[in-house]
């Protein structure tokens, strides 16, 4: 396992220095495992800390694109021939492979160095009772096991092929009934070029596989966030991010944002082919552009709101607990400074007494306030900027650039 480990640092309240035998910590990582990883690692376009990205992304185009390429300019079908959709004019096929595919694989080190120590932060903050440390490992090893899998990436494959490749592509994305670089239509069905049989059954399924591989591991992120949330976790109500501990979290979202960018890019291809080719117009694609938006926002918040149950638990015992101790405190107060009870001789001016209910007050406001899942509006917000701006220069198939410009600046200012 091409893991860092490390000691886990013992509760401050314990007075002890760690637990006699306890299994070691260790970076948490989605991507460092499985064995497309471990190609990588041979093949020399990834390191035991996943560096070399400017290698896995000229490896990638190599792969996916230059054939596609080469193969269109033999056939003649790059840039003209009896093509209505030539290679180099396919919107689909460059923001697939020269946008979308990179950002798969530049999304993969930016939530790699994202993610590495959120298992040391559960740690750090004491999140964990002593007691529930193994079950805690038990969830670490659990994840690694299916992130190393190497039955789960052969039955992503199989589904790419079985489904991806033949089922939904064929029937539903490609564009039946309109010659293109890649296939004619012939007796209704596609006669595949040389080009098509590339982008069939190499660049198409190796652009499905990476990106059912993230739905996978977003499914071993969630699994493991619920397992964690199992846990009776030692939240604290009036911790100042207002999620009792486990605000750090939140700032996961914002690794997601090149895999938000890449859906984006995703759902854009197909609708520029429809407007160029086939006279569809951009207002034809609400319904698609809502859907991509919602599931990006599913895809990336989805997984913490396993912590809804076990937050809002954490809500209700703080209030309950600071709602009590007010109680006897303002009663205190009361008695004390308004019925007398404050011994002779005593000064209210500079008195702590004061100071002490404000401090109160201040810490029952943020229970009060505290949030029962770990997302913020700046990071929906990002994440939703992030899905949308890949379309946003379709617009220009709408209405003048002037006019977009225009628009922009008036929702601005």
């Amino acid at each position: 396992m091409e893991t860092e480990l490390f000691s886990r640092p013992a509760p401050a309240s314990s007075g002890v220095s760690s637990v006699a035998g306890a299994p070691s910590q260790m970076d948490f990582s989605l991507v460092l495992g499985g064995p497309l990883y471990q190609l990588m690692r041979r093949t020399h376009v990834a390191n035991d800390t996943f560096g070399l990205l400017r290698n896995r992304l000229v490896a990638i185009v190599a792969i996916a694109w230059v054939p596609l390429l080469v193969l269109s300019l033999l056939e003649g079908q790059a840039l003209g021939g009896p093509a209505a959709v030539p290679f180099l004019k396919d919107a689909e096929a460059q923001v697939r492979f020269l946008v979308a595919l990179p950002l798969l694989v530049v999304a993969e080190l930016v939530v790699h160095q994202r993610m590495r120590l959120v298992v040391r932060q559960f740690l750090d903050r004491q999140l964990i009772p002593e007691a529930a440390l193994p079950r805690f490992d038990a969830a670490i090893a659990s994840a690694f096991r299916l992130r190393n899998s190497l039955v789960a990436e052969l039955i992503l494959v199989a589904m790419v092929y079985v489904f991806g490749v033949m089922g939904v592509w064929r029937y539903y994305i490609a564009l039946s009934g309109t010659a293109t670089w890649y296939a004619a239509p012939a007796d209704d069905r596609m006669a595949l070029s040389t080009t098509g049989l590339w982008y069939a059954f190499v660049s198409l399924p190796l652009f499905q596989f990476l990106l059912i591989r993230w739905y996978f591991r977003i499914l071993i992120w969630t699994r493991f966030l619920w397992q964690v949330s199992r846990i009776e976790l030692s939240l604290i109500p009036t911790h100042p991010d207002r999620l009792g501990g486990l605000g750090f979290l939140s700032n996961i979202a914002y690794a997601f944002t090149p895999l938000a960018l890449a859906h984006g890019a995703l759902v854009t291809g197909p609708i520029a082919n429809r407007i160029f080719y086939l006279g569809a117009s951009l207002a034809d694609f609400k319904g698609e552009v809502a859907f991509i938006v919602l599931f990006v926002m599913a895809l990336v918040f989805g997984p913490f709101l396993v912590f809804v149950s076990p937050l809002a638990s954490a809500k209700r015992t703080g209030l309950r607990e600071y709602g009590t101790l007010a109680e006897r405190y303002v009663r205190e107060f009361d008695r004390k400074w308004l019925r007398g009870g404050a011994p002779p001789g005593e000064p209210l001016v500079g008195s702590g007494d004061i100071q002490s209910l404000a401090d109160l007050g201040n810490s029952f406001e943020v229970v009060k306030t505290m949030r029962v899942a770990p997302m913020t509006r700046d990071a929906v917000l990002r994440l939703f900027a992030a899905t949308v701006a890949p379309i946003v220069p379709l617009f220009l198939t709408m209405m003048s650039l002037e006019h977009l410009v225009r628009k922009l600046l008036g929702l601005v200012f």
